[in-house]
């Protein structure tokens, strides 16, 4: 079997960051792939409570200094890597003065939601996909975690669905239990969200401007969702009693072969 490539995109991973369960999933799985014998690579936002001085990110030159579209704007992205600590695993981290130069991550000092949160998931979604193009690394699964990696499997089947890096990737969305209960600007996130091959028709899913609407649209793009905690199965029933058609699928965090397993029979090894 040839090595498999996997691609875990996410909001987290601890040690750098933790703020919810999906750091110490991206901690663990990753980690426990490269052990099986699978090629990783991990990429994350880099959010002002990283320390780059104490976990050593530097940035990658030959990565960096390309531009992706947020409505009207090309907003500049910067590549930072360091290395998880004990795997000899590398995590990217993508990075914009005016998006992540903030100490908070999602809210600031009082508590307020920031206006732009979604340009800052948009802005990932989009940094990251073309960050791996510059890798010239082809994954075979992207496994997005959690809403703010929710647009990559929509923009894996339009914008990228012919492009010779990802136009053989399977794409994977696991959901969490991570609600929060704020709105998202609707005036202007469709052309926000746009990309090659992106429709207005395609993009339903957001009408609710909110953490479900991008949940949803994850789910609904994705090859197959998939979780670690069954109770979450009942926190998108709704969603999921929409797309009959989806393929949704249980492992516990702990399983790792059938994590392994999943994984083979996805690609077809």
């Amino acid at each position: 079997m040839s090595k498999l490539r996997i691609l875990y995109v996410a909001s987290e991973v601890d040690p750098f960051l933790a703020v919810t369960p999906v750091a110490d999933f991206i901690r663990k799985l990753p980690s426990a792939m490269q052990d099986k014998g699978f090629d990783i690579r991990i990429l994350v936002p880099r959010f002002g409570l990283i320390n780059e001085r104490k976990n050593r990110l530097h940035e990658v030159v030959r990565l960096s200094g390309f531009t992706v579209a947020v409505g009207d704007a090309d907003m500049p992205v910067t590549i930072k890597v360091a290395s998880l600590p004990l795997a000899r695993l590398q995590v990217y981290f993508i990075d914009n003065e005016d998006y992540f130069q903030r100490k908070y991550v999602f809210t600031d000092k009082e508590n307020k939601f920031y206006d732009d949160n979604d340009e800052r998931a948009i802005f990932f979604c989009k940094g990251a996909l073309e960050t791996v193009k510059r890798l010239g690394w082809s994954p075979d699964i992207v496994h997005c975690s959690d809403w703010m990696s929710a647009l990559i499997p929509l923009y894996l089947k339009t914008t990228y669905k012919n492009d010779v890096i990802f136009k053989d990737s399977k794409s994977i969305f696991s959901v969490f239990d991570n609600s929060f209960p704020n709105k998202f600007k609707f005036e202007g996130l469709y052309e926000k969200v746009k990309s090659l091959n992106v429709e207005d028709d395609m993009l339903g899913s957001l009408e609710s401007a909110d953490y479900n609407g991008f949940m949803k649209i994850g789910i609904e793009y994705s090859d197959v969702v998939i979780t670690t905690d069954e109770e979450v199965t009942e926190k998108f029933n709704t969603i999921f009693n929409e797309l009959p058609d989806k393929t949704f699928k249980y492992i516990s965090e702990t399983d790792i072969e059938g994590f392994y397993n999943f994984y083979t029979e996805l690609v077809g090894e």
